[in-house]
């Protein structure tokens, strides 16, 4: 079952959510928040899984309540506006994804699952943005990979590419709990909050060569 904790500023909205997401049978909706501060209470005690975050929230924004639960929870943020500065924002803080509130209810359902087994995603709105935009900072330096074994090298070539760790698991021939396990320490590494900064950051990473 995937615990899920719903935090927006607007009662109508999170009525919204928790009604789609209740009605699905893998899926419990533990807690709701109006704001970031009891957002951040909320996961803090009750540990859900996946955390849906509006950004503009009174009292702590939906970004800094986001960088408060590195490692307590996985957030995808819900949110109306996907201004730069938000989506930005929100990935450097270690959001597992991003997606607009115009997203249909059976994505959203999806989104949750997707963050819920360790992977990441973006509204595909954003997406070509993000990368344009990330380039434009340059690539990594060739040195910020040596710190990577030759294993988890391959791993981060396959996350660029958008692979969950079942699909890494079966193209690298382990399990997908060794895949998750190979996919945190490299972001460990690299010093990066989630696995969609890794993709946008080493977009167009070649294979190792062997």
């Amino acid at each position: 079952m995937i615990r899920v904790l719903v935090a927006d500023d607007h009662a109508a909205v999170r009525a919204g959510v928790v009604l789609i997401l209740e009605g699905q049978p893998d899926i419990e909706v533990v807690g709701e928040a109006a704001d970031g501060e009891a957002a951040v209470r909320a996961a803090v005690e009750l540990r859900p899984d996946v955390v849906l975050m509006d950004i503009r929230m009174p009292r702590l924004d939906g970004i800094s309540a986001t960088r408060e639960l590195a490692g307590v929870s996985d957030v995808l943020i819900l949110t109306t506006f996907d201004l730069d500065e938000y989506v930005f924002g929100a990935l450097r803080a270690g959001a597992a994804g991003f997606l607009l509130k115009n997203t249909d209810a059976d994505a959203l359902i999806q989104a949750v699952r997707v963050v819920a087994r360790g992977d990441g995603l973006i509204s595909p709105s954003v997406t070509r943005r993000l990368i344009r935009a990330f380039a434009r900072t340059g690539e990594p330096e060739p040195h910020d990979l040596g710190v990577l074994t030759p294993r988890e090298r391959e791993v981060l070539a396959c996350v660029t590419r958008g692979m969950s760790n079942a699909e890494i698991a079966r193209a690298l021939d382990m399990s997908e709990a060794t895949a998750k396990t190979h996919v945190s320490r490299m972001l460990g590494k690299l010093g990066l909050r989630s696995r969609v900064q890794a993709a946008i950051l080493y977009a167009g990473l070649p294979p190792l060569s062997r």
